[in-house]
């Protein structure tokens, strides 16, 4: 687990391992819980790179460029 000075951040992990789904426009990434990391992809055109589990309260960093993001609607 990567501790950081604010934050405990379970993992890192690279946008092309996580799932995105256009419709709700969420990249999501297996937890360890059972549920899923989540982040919205606003959220990371505004710099956020944070991802929640919404059951467990886990998080971790998502790698990523935000020009290899998709296009905004």
């Amino acid at each position: 687990m990567v501790d950081t000075s604010q934050e405990r951040i379970y993992d890192e992990i690279e946008i092309e391992d996580m799932t995105y789904d256009p419709v709700t426009q969420l990249y999501t990434y297996p937890c360890p819980c059972g549920d899923r990391f989540e982040i919205n992809i606003e959220d990371l055109r505004d710099g956020e790179e944070i991802a929640v589990c919404p059951s467990c309260s886990l998080m971790i960093r998502v790698i990523y460029e935000v020009e290899d993001l998709p296009a905004a609607a």
